[in-house]
C-alpha cells in the first residue's frame, strides 16, 4: 500500500512541474549560493566546481513534526531554503502535520499553486475564490486536492487521530502570508482604526487578537 501511495505521488509531483509557475532556467543547474550578497529574482548561482550531491538532497520530511503551536500544526518545508538545488527548477515540497483539531490557519502562497496528497489521517480543506465562494471538501488517506495559486485556503483536522500531507508547489519558494498574523502582527503594526472598521469590531477586540496572536515568552 505505501508503495502505492508513493507511486501516485511522484506521479503527481511530476505532472505538477509541467505548468511551472516560476520563470524557466537557462542552463542544466544554479544551485542557489545564499551568501552571495546578490540579489536577484532567485538566488544567484554557486560555482558549479563546488556543487555537490548534498545541494539537492534533504531528509527534513521524512518524520512527524513535533508540535508544540496552539494551532496544533507545522509545516516542514522543502524548497530552495533547505534544497539549494532547487533555484531555478519552479518546484518545491512540504510536509504539514496536524494534532487531532489542529489548523493550517487561512493563508495565501503569492507565488505558487498548492497539491497537497494525504499521507495519514483526514482533514476537511478549503479554498475561497476572489468572488468568496468557498470551494471546500473532506480528505482522507491518499486523496489529492488542489488549492489554486493566490487564493485564502485551510485545512483543519476534525478526528481524533494526527495527520500529515505532502504539499507540491510549483514555485521554488512560494511563500506563505498568513492573514490573521499579517493583519494583527505587523511590523509597524496595520492602524487600529483600520482594523476596526475593517472587521467591525473595537479597539479592546482588536487588542484582545493581537495579544492572543504574540509570540509566547518562554
Amino acid at each position: 500500500m505505501a508503495a502505492k501511495f508513493f507511486a501516485c505521488f511522484v506521479a503527481f509531483v511530476a505532472v505538477f512541474n509541467v505548468a511551472k509557475s516560476d520563470p524557466d532556467l537557462l542552463q542544466d543547474i544554479c544551485v542557489a549560493n545564499a551568501t552571495a550578497g546578490i540579489k536577484v529574482n532567485g538566488f544567484a548561482c554557486k560555482n558549479d566546481a563546488a556543487v555537490t550531491e548534498a545541494d539537492f538532497f534533504f531528509a527534513g520530511i521524512a518524520n512527524p513534526a513535533v508540535i508544540n503551536n496552539s494551532v496544533g500544526s507545522m509545516v516542514t518545508a522543502a524548497n530552495v531554503m533547505q534544497i539549494p538545488g532547487l533555484n531555478t527548477l519552479g518546484v518545491s515540497l512540504a510536509r504539514i502535520d496536524y494534532l487531532p483539531g489542529g489548523l493550517n490557519p487561512p493563508h495565501t502562497h503569492p507565488r505558487a499553486t498548492e497539491i497537497v496528497f494525504v499521507l495519514e489521517g483526514a482533514l476537511d480543506v478549503g479554498f475561497i475564490t476572489t468572488a468568496n465562494k468557498l470551494f471546500t471538501k473532506s480528505i482522507k488517506k491518499g486523496d489529492v486536492f488542489v488549492f489554486p495559486k493566490g487564493l485564502v485556503h485551510f485545512q483543519k483536522n476534525n478526528g481524533n487521530v494526527p495527520a500529515a500531507v505532502i504539499a507540491a508547489f510549483n514555485s521554488q519558494f512560494a511563500g506563505t502570508q498568513v492573514i490573521a498574523a499579517a493583519l494583527f502582527t505587523s511590523t509597524p503594526p496595520v492602524p487600529d482604526n483600520v482594523l476596526t472598521q475593517a472587521f467591525q469590531i473595537s479597539t479592546a477586540e482588536v487588542d484582545k487578537i493581537k495579544s492572543g496572536l504574540a509570540p509566547k515568552k518562554s
